[in-house]
């Protein structure tokens, strides 16, 4: 049988060419060696107050976003979380069996909380259980995360030893899936720091449904050095992550990028990380429009998803339940 993969992205900001080249163009490529499960975990993006119809627009648009980018619904499962109420289920009886010190000590929890005061919201607290809920309720085996999440799916893998000790063998137990291609794509404004849909600053991110102009603004923009030599190293993070960004569209190792722009300047270079950009970017927003102005077909995506997906959480919810003791 196949492994398992379980992914959700939240609908809560527009996605990024680094999610695009990090994330959903590789999922493409996994479609045919595993069962792959993808979620828009819209429960998770209420954690923080949303407008609702910004929140209902996203929800539909990251859809239309994952199936531009080449991951085919008849080889995975999409579904749009809050349709199959397991997770809800499965994520209350999980919350019974943690521990605040464990979520309490969880980075993200620390870092976002500090933006709300006195008035942290319950949600951010005990989101990661949620999380936990979502991946366990598909016998996940792997789950592709960022270094940001790893500490959550740590938190899930102890939550379902925890239920297994007690209960018996319920849950698979996940690992963290790394995917052997593409790098991190990162700011353009500030290289150190990763291109993240949820940055307050949005000079250095191109965003999937950027209007061309503002692609090539953006990229003719971008932060490179004083050095004047294109050069794949560390202490050059503009001009690397440019030259990561032709490597990975345009299938070519970064070697072979430098030697191609050898003796040219850092025009040269942008120029070459524009076209390849917009090779992608152009195209994968006409089908993002075409999926948009067919909410049927979207609709008939997302509902026998969400029919599969429900299929599966209630079987594993069902033998959760059976062993803690309620009446079925």
């Amino acid at each position: 049988m196949k492994k398992r993969i379980f992914s959700g992205v939240q609908p809560s900001g527009d996605l990024t060419l680094g999610n695009y080249l990090g994330a959903l163009r590789n999922w493409a490529k996994l479609q045919d060696e595993y069962d792959a499960i993808y979620s828009i975990v819209d429960l998770h993006a209420i954690t923080v107050k949303q407008d609702s119809k910004q929140l209902h627009h996203r929800t539909l648009q990251n859809l239309a976003m994952y199936i531009a980018s080449g991951v085919d619904p008849k080889k995975n499962t999409f579904f749009i979380q809050s349709h199959v109420k397991e997770h809800s289920e499965l994520s209350w009886i999980l919350t019974c069996n943690s521990y605040m010190g464990e979520l309490s000590r969880m980075t993200q929890y620390k870092d976002k909380s500090q933006r709300h005061g006195d008035s942290i919201p319950a949600g951010l607290f005990i989101y990661p259980v949620l999380m936990a809920a979502d991946i366990l309720l598909y016998q996940a085996d792997l789950v592709p995360v960022g270094d940001d999440q790893s500490q959550h799916v740590e938190l899930t893998r102890d939550l379902a030893i925890r239920f297994n000790n007690a209960y018996g063998e319920t849950f698979t137990i996940p690992k963290t899936y790394t995917s052997p291609f593409g790098a991190r794509i990162y700011d353009l404004q500030t290289p150190t720091k990763l291109m993240s849909k949820s940055a307050e600053a949005q000079a250095g991110i191109i965003f999937l449904l950027d209007d061309e102009k503002v692609i090539r603004r953006k990229i003719a923009r971008s932060v490179t050095d004083n050095v004047g030599l294109i050069q794949y190293n560390d202490e050059q993070p503009g001009v690397k992550n440019l030259l990561n960004i032709i490597a990975l569209i345009r299938d070519k190792t970064t070697a072979q990028v430098v030697q191609e722009l050898e003796g040219k300047g850092y025009k040269a270079l942008k120029d070459e990380a524009t076209d390849a950009a917009l090779s992608v970017i152009l195209p994968l927003q006409k089908r993002i429009y075409e999926l948009l102005a067919d909410p049927a077909e979207l609709a008939g995506i997302y509902t026998s998803g969400a029919e599969r997906a429900r299929d599966i959480a209630a079987t594993t919810l069902d033998d959760v339940k059976q062993k803690i003791g309620f009446v079925l």
